[in-house]
């Protein structure tokens, strides 16, 4: 749902895939505290829960908001 938001938004962005394990995602629990996806850095910010990433992304870089 995130990749669907970002495209509809047309907001470039660069996919990480991560390890199936969570145990081998040392990358992501470095950034956001937790092993599970999708985690969104966007600037200052770091998201890790799918609707909070996708209700920043409308509030922040939706036109009709």
């Amino acid at each position: 749902m995130v990749r669907d938001v970002l495209a509809n938004l047309q907001i470039e962005y660069e996919k990480i895939d991560v390890p199936w394990p969570h145990h081998l995602r040392k990358e992501v629990h470095e950034v956001s505290g937790q092993t599970t996806v999708p985690v969104l850095i966007d600037g200052d910010v770091v998201l890790d829960d799918e609707y909070d990433i996708i209700d920043h992304l409308k509030k922040t870089y939706s036109i009709h908001s």
